[in-house]
């Protein structure tokens, strides 16, 4: 799975797991508790969406959204990221 680290990745993901589960921007909309406006800015990156908007509509997705730091994530030649745990 390649890192989203910006809107417009995250906006992308959003559309697809939309389109993927058959459901209009406005049912989505309807579902997770926003405007229908904010889901069309979402799926653009518009990069003024709130966040706490964008957390509520990727968990009507079913979307796991999870952080880490760049010392927790390493990449290796083929692309393909790892997890290494920090030395405490």
């Amino acid at each position: 799975m390649d890192p989203i680290n910006d809107i417009k990745k995250l906006g992308t993901l959003m559309r697809k797991t939309r389109k993927e589960q058959r459901i209009t921007q406005e049912q989505l909309a309807a579902i997770a508790g926003v405007g229908t406006r904010f889901v069309r800015e979402l799926e653009q990156g518009k990069g003024s969406c709130q966040v706490g908007k964008v957390l509520q509509v990727a968990q009507t997705l079913g979307i796991i959204i999870c952080t880490s730091t760049r010392l927790e994530i390493t990449t290796v030649p083929e692309g393909k990221y790892v997890s290494v745990e920090k030395k405490q």
